[in-house]
């Protein structure tokens, strides 16, 4: 996919599965995705640490998708962190979670999350809402392109490391 990857941080392995199955379906290509299995993984691969150090491999994503109840840190503690990156601040974050909560879709959207959106719990609706996604977020939203902050802001999110900076 031409219009850059995608971030997904799910760590429930059979919505993976369901979400790389559609991901085929609707025309998208696997290698355009990659997954983390924890909020720890997200800061990891985000801030280019560990394993994730090799840009070539994990690139910065066009679009987070994130799961709510995530272990080791939430969804919305990733995204607390990702809004204070100076690097990762205009970052696409998309909820896709199972959560349809009024106060979960409202802590969403005051901790600065782009969408939110319920898992489809038939496949062909997974499909139809990838599309649409691809379509929208991928394709048709003007991307503030992250790979251009400065090499100092680059810096900042590997020192940052996963602590929340003092307010």
């Amino acid at each position: 996919m031409s219009s850059g990857s995608i971030l997904l941080a799910e760590d429930d392995p059979n919505d993976v599965i369901l979400f790389q199955r559609a991901m085929e379906r609707a025309s998208l290509s696997a290698d355009s995705l990659k997954v983390v299995r924890d909020g720890e993984e997200a800061l990891s691969y985000l801030s280019g640490q560990a394993i994730h150090a090799d840009r070539s491999l994990y690139p910065l994503p066009a679009l987070l998708l994130l799961d709510l109840k995530l272990p080791r840190k939430s969804g919305l503690e990733v995204l607390s962190w990702i809004r204070k990156q100076p690097q990762l601040r205009c970052l696409i974050v998309v909820f896709l979670t199972s959560s349809n909560s009024a106060e979960d879709i409202r802590l969403a959207y005051e901790a600065g999350a782009n969408s939110y959106l319920v898992k489809p719990v038939e496949f062909t609706e997974m499909v139809e809402m990838i599309r649409t996604i691809k379509s929208y977020w991928l394709e048709m939203n003007e991307k503030f392109p992250l790979s251009d902050a400065s090499a100092s802001d680059e810096r900042a999110i590997r020192s940052a490391g996963f602590s929340e900076p003092a307010s």
